[in-house]
């Protein structure tokens, strides 16, 4: 660890390519040199995967890339989806590590679209989604979905339908129904630092299993609250795990260890000496 310093968390869920490209190298350097072991970095489309493959190979074992397409985007053509499933298959072939992701389903695109009394047509995502579900199944990787509220209850359907066994639900916001079935087929959950201020999330942070749990800062998302104002960095995903300590009434040393060995096992990393 740079500098000494201890390893205080993983930033499990973060898009650095979407950070100035000027910037990137600082601030991941900046983030280890401040005890953050190591960051999922998740992808947008296949030249946001090349951007992450890039930065994994310029701090191997400290950039975990993951491959995939955001759902909250038009999906393009089936050629450029075509080029995007090859090349994650050629990653693979080259016996590189990586997971699927940032996939999933558009519940913010669908429900602005619907409540303006327009029509969206989910099922193309659907399709894509049981595409990427497959392909983790069939190469055995760690899959990354923005799944949230009732679509949170279709991903699972998609999961179970794929064999899927290493699910993580990246900023997850759901039903006690939907939660009870994730935590039985042993699906991860992420939270980020606005548990400290969004009372949707705080039931979520004290009652999710612990062993099942993640912190994230979704970087460069903005957050409000307490960290209003201020640039989102991987290191923010300390104050996630500090929150959830004090919810659930333990000590925030213990929590925080807990919480970093659970992404270190479910992405199959190695502790950063």
């Amino acid at each position: 660890m740079a500098d000494n310093a201890k390893a205080l968390c993983i930033d499990a869920h973060v898009h650095i390519d979407l950070y100035a490209e000027e910037d990137r190298a600082g601030l991941l350097e900046d983030a280890f040199s401040r005890g953050v072991e190591a960051v999922v970095a998740v992808s947008m489309h296949l030249a946001s995967s090349e951007a992450n493959r890039a930065l994994a190979q310029r701090f191997p074992g400290r950039v975990h890339p993951a491959y995939g397409f955001h759902p909250e985007q038009p999906i393009p053509p089936a050629e450029e989806i075509d080029r995007l499933f090859a090349w994650i298959r050629e990653r693979h072939e080259a016996g590189e590590r990586f997971a699927i992701g940032e996939v999933g389903l558009p519940y913010y695109t669908r429900t602005e679209a619907e409540a303006a009394g327009g029509r969206f047509d989910e099922e193309p995502y659907l399709e894509l989604l049981d595409r990427f579900a497959a392909l983790a199944s069939e190469l055995d990787r760690p899959i990354v979905l923005h799944a949230v509220y009732e679509d949170a209850d279709k991903a699972c359907d998609l999961l179970e339908r794929n064999g899927v066994r290493r699910a993580h639900f990246h900023w997850f916001k759901g039903s006690e129904s939907v939660m009870r079935r994730m935590a039985r087929s042993g699906y991860m959950i992420s939270v980020t630092p606005d548990v400290a201020y969004e009372d949707e999330i705080r039931p979520i942070a004290e009652r999710y299993p612990l062993e099942l749990m993640m912190v994230e800062t979704d970087g460069p998302w903005p957050f409000e609250g307490p960290y209003a104002g201020r640039a989102t960095r991987p290191e923010m995903a300390a104050d996630a795990a500090s929150r959830i300590a004090a919810l659930r009434g333990l000590p925030a040393e213990e929590t925080g260890r807990r919480l970093l060995a659970n992404t270190r096992r479910f992405y199959g990393m190695r502790e950063q000496l």
